[in-house]
């Protein structure tokens, strides 16, 4: 595991809880992580951002994304903004690993 800092996008809330900062795209050809920007990790979305469908694909996303049941990550802030707040159930050192291997893809 690497000794260099999270990224800004990523915060510790405990020992098994981590918060993530995501400026989303909606309406994107594909769903997927598309780098950092403004100190939170930007993510194009394939869903409009009507009727929480952009939350929705976020979330399993996310959780698909780190092998998590969609119960384990939570939005807490922005349900109707581009820039949102989540919590996830997992160590800040796994998703900062997860972060770290899709950020250098």
């Amino acid at each position: 595991m690497s000794a260099a800092a999270p990224p800004p996008c990523l915060s510790a809330a405990g020992a098994e809880l981590s918060r993530l900062r995501v400026a989303v795209v909606p309406n994107a050809r594909r769903t997927g992580a598309d780098g950092l920007h403004d100190g939170a990790l930007r993510v194009r979305l394939n869903a409009p951002p009507v009727d929480g469908k952009a939350n929705e694909t976020l979330v399993a996303w996310l959780a698909d994304e780190l092998g998590l049941p969609k119960r384990a990550v939570r939005l807490m802030h922005g349900q109707s903004g581009r820039r949102k707040q989540l919590e996830l159930d997992a160590a800040p050192e796994a998703v900062a690993a997860w972060l770290e291997r899709v950020l250098a893809g």
